[in-house]
């Protein structure tokens, strides 16, 4: 069992400690030259689905960075793909559906998931993982249901979200019934990393912040708390993530959480202020920044950790995922100069 003191852990309760932790998001994968090798070809759901090579890919950032934490090898679809929905994530486009998401009848097609028959490999995968991660925590994942929703509805990717916005205002019962299906999923999928031996777990609501605070409020919000409130009993951290959130920062840290992610695009101060303090930060470097010259990656980096203030509700991290372009050698300095300089000393 990881030690509930360790860097992660104690920032997720705003507890101080003697450095910053630090993570980051899509951590492992195609900037690791070691990554490539082992991803083999065909869909990533493949090297999901087969444990060694999971655990392999999700262990690769940890040796090769020294981060605070690892997150599980696997993708927000997976539960959808496994319940046999017809969803794959096709390279250089993302998830896209066969038939997407349309109406009331194919509620039929989205049917309950049992983790032991259904995500067997993910719980192997997990169980590997804490027994070789030993004192680092390993953070599992689900999609909260807007984010999934988005992609069953819309078939891919999309920037305007268009019918899914359609479809929530204008059958607003079968979209709760939609999202409702896909909480019971995430809590599946989370409560089966959490018994097999995760320490904290993230759930992604990646594109929420395409939403206004009122539709947010009124049908985003229940069902990413009925996904978090299903959680509480574990007592493991919950962290909650979305781009482009600085106007619901308010209402997502109301959803159960202790940890709230935040982009680049708000401060971490005005998240601070607008979340009451109740809650740990986690980012929120620019991606981007990432491919800049090292004097410039540095400088950034410093500007976050001087915006947390040493607070030590802080947990490192990127405003979203790293890129494939990114040189592994900038993430490695990066975690050195967090772990050297940011400091989690003041009072919370």
């Amino acid at each position: 069992m990881v030690d509930p003191s360790c860097p992660l852990l104690r920032a997720a309760r705003s507890e101080p400690g003697p450095t910053v932790p630090v993570w980051f998001m899509r951590q492992a994968g195609r900037s690791l030259p070691e990554y490539r090798e082992v991803r083999g070809e065909g869909t990533i759901l493949k090297a999901i689905s087969e444990p060694d090579r999971a655990t392999e890919i999700t262990m690769q950032p940890v040796r090769r960075y020294g981060v605070d934490a690892a997150i599980l090898f696997s993708d927000i679809v997976t539960p959808v793909w496994a319940s046999g929905f017809g969803i794959d994530i096709t390279p250089g486009i993302g998830p896209v559906c066969e038939v997407p998401f349309a109406n009331a009848s194919d509620l039929n097609r989205l049917r309950p998931i049992d983790p032991a028959t259904d995500l067997w490999f993910q719980t192997e995968t997990v169980t590997n993982l804490v027994h070789e991660l030993g004192e680092v925590p390993l953070i599992g994942f689900a999609g909260a249901p807007f984010t999934l929703a988005s992609y069953l509805i819309e078939g891919r990717p999309s920037k305007n979200y268009a019918k899914v916005k359609s479809l929530m205002a204008g059958d607003p019962d079968l979209w709760h019934k939609l999202c409702d299906r896909l909480a019971d999923m995430a809590i599946a999928t989370l409560t089966a990393q959490v018994e097999a031996g995760a320490s904290a777990v993230q759930l992604f609501d990646s594109w929420a912040g395409a939403l206004r605070p009122e539709h947010y409020k009124e049908f985003v919000l229940p069902h990413s708390t009925k996904v978090m409130a299903a959680l509480e009993s574990y007592g493991v951290p919950r962290i909650h993530f979305g781009v482009a959130t600085s106007e619901l920062l308010p209402l997502m840290a109301t959803a159960g959480v202790e940890v709230l992610g935040v982009d680049w695009r708000t401060p971490l101060s005005s998240a601070r202020e607008r979340t009451g303090g109740k809650v740990a930060l986690q980012g929120n470097l620019d991606p981007a920044i990432l491919l800049a010259p090292w004097e410039v990656v540095e400088k950034e980096v410093r500007r976050v950790l001087a915006d947390n203030a040493s607070h030590p509700g802080h947990i490192f991290n990127l405003g979203h995922g790293v890129f494939p372009e990114v040189n592994p050698e900038t993430l490695e300095r990066v975690v050195e100069l967090v772990h050297s300089e940011g400091r989690a000393t003041a009072s919370a």
